[in-house]
C-alpha cells in the first residue's frame, strides 16, 4: 500500500504546500535527506487554532494540532522529492509548542505528529525528536513541526 494510500485509509490526504511567510522555502534537500521548514497546522490557508497549550488549546485537541503539522511537514517532502514511497525513514521531528509557563505535556502534544507518521510508514516512521516549549509561535499557532527524512 503506497504512503498516500495509508493517508487516505486514515481520512486524511495531503494538502497543497502552504506559501511561504518569508525568505525561505518549505523544504530543501541536501544530499539523500529532505529538510523541512516548520510547518503550523494550516487547513485550506487558515490555522486551525490559535492560542497556547494549556490556556485556550486543551493537550488533546494540541495532540490533533501536532498531526495536521505533520501532515502539512509531508507536503512540503513530496514537493521536492516527488514521491513520499521514496522515503526511506523519518529520521527526526522537531517539534515547538507554544505554552503556558506550567505547561510541561509538550511531548504528549508532539505525539500526535509521531504517532501519524509511525501509522504511515510504520518502522521506517520511528524517529528522533525533539519537544519544546515556546512562548509564541508565527500567527499565534499553537504548533509548529519540523521533519528531516532520508529518501532513496
Amino acid at each position: 500500500m503506497s504512503v498516500e494510500s495509508k493517508i487516505a485509509a486514515l481520512g486524511l490526504s495531503l494538502p497543497p504546500v502552504a506559501t511561504p511567510a518569508g525568505a525561505y522555502v518549505p523544504a530543501i534537500v541536501s544530499g539523500n535527506l529532505v529538510f523541512t521548514a516548520g510547518q503550523i497546522p494550516l487547513v485550506d490557508g487558515q490555522l486551525m487554532a490559535t492560542g497556547k497549550v494549556g490556556e485556550e488549546i486543551s493537550p488533546e485537541f494540541a495532540k490533533e494540532i501536532a498531526q495536521r503539522c505533520a501532515i502539512n511537514a509531508l507536503a512540503a517532502v513530496k514537493s521536492v522529492i516527488g514521491d513520499l514511497d521514496r522515503v526511506k525513514r523519518v529520521v527526526k521531528v522537531v517539534g515547538f509548542v507554544a505554552s503556558t509557563p506550567d505547561f510541561t505535556g509538550q511531548p504528549g502534544v508532539l505525539n500526535g505528529a509521531s504517532e501519524f507518521l509511525g501509522a504511515v510508514f510504520g518502522e521506517s516512521g520511528k524517529h528522533a525528536r525533539s519537544a519544546v516549549g515556546v512562548a509564541s509561535l508565527p500567527l499565534d499557532a499553537p504548533v509548529e513541526v519540523e521533519l528531516i527524512v532520508e529518501f532513496e
